[in-house]
């Protein structure tokens, strides 16, 4: 596979679309959007995020040292796009796109009640790098939607439908394809795993087999012919209910010979064509004829 050669530049992608709010402490508010952020640090837990000292937000996240990472679902898609193009001096995001602001734990700037996960973070360090400034951050306490907790109360994010970034697009709703891992695991934990992967597609590939049967059923017309010979012994007995519709038609010769009622034999001739459906009620009475 060709490769192309580029000049250095921001490749790594996806990313989480996060929506950060922030304040100046003097009740002015604002939310950025932003793609550059990520995990530092597990223990101690630290994450980071980088602005350009140019945008509104950069100044209050300097002057409190403190800021909120709210992650982002499909719902939050226009919220989380329009926080990252307009800006904050011009407009009160919280109000224009109705979001609820709620009080944080540890620090002073609001989380935002539609995000799934709302993370508080203050500022360690800052580098300056050059077009961005990148704030290292100690999280202080995470905040988890309970909308998302099963019954065994194992917290299932994936179930939120994130929002992620990549190269100029919004996508969500991304297909499960492992667990972490999987690929160590022994083989026959992995084939339970693909086995699990694939029931879904199972499940529809049989559906659209099954819905296909019945739509050629229900195109299927014309005749149904017999031909041969037909013998039978004992006593014949019908039970239920027989009901018409329809008209049947036969042609051909019928012969009989044997008593009726007893054993005996029947025999047939000739090719009886039947058309249209017949449903069978009551009890049918034999003829001699």
């Amino acid at each position: 596979m060709a490769k192309q050669l580029w000049k250095p530049g921001n490749m790594i992608y996806p990313l989480p679309a996060v929506m950060v709010s922030v304040t100046d402490g003097e009740g002015n508010d604002n939310i950025i959007t932003v793609a550059w952020t990520g995990t530092v640090c597990t223990n101690p837990a630290m994450a980071y995020i980088s602005v350009r000292p140019s945008r509104y937000s950069y100044d209050m996240i300097r002057k409190t040292g403190e800021f909120v990472i709210n992650l982002t679902t499909e719902e939050l898609a226009f919220a989380t796009d329009f926080c990252g193009v307009r800006s904050g001096r011009d407009v009160d995001k919280f109000r224009k796109l109705n979001l609820t602001k709620e009080k944080a734990q540890f620090v002073s700037a609001p989380m935002i009640g539609e995000a799934p996960v709302s993370i508080e973070c203050r500022v360690r360090e800052v580098k300056e790098l050059g077009s961005h400034d990148m704030f290292l951050a100690d999280v202080l306490a995470v905040h988890a939607d309970e909308a998302y907790m099963d019954k065994n109360n194992r917290f299932c994010l994936n179930d939120a439908g994130l929002l992620v970034y990549s190269h100029g697009e919004y996508l969500a709703g991304g297909r499960k394809v492992g667990t972490f891992g999987y690929s160590v695991k022994k083989k026959q934990q992995k084939k339970q795993m693909q086995k699990k992967l694939d029931k879904k597609s199972d499940r529809e590939a049989d559906r659209e087999a099954e819905m296909a049967g019945m739509a050629e059923k229900l195109k299927t017309s014309g005749k149904a012919e017999m031909s041969g010979k037909l013998k039978t012994s004992g006593k014949p007995g019908m039970s239920g209910k027989l009901k018409t519709s329809g008209k049947p038609g036969m042609s051909g010769k019928l012969k009989t010979s044997g008593k009726p009622g007893m054993s005996g034999k029947l025999k047939t001739s000739g090719k009886p064509g039947m058309s249209g459906k017949f449903k069978t009620s009551g009890k049918s009475g034999r003829e001699k004829r």
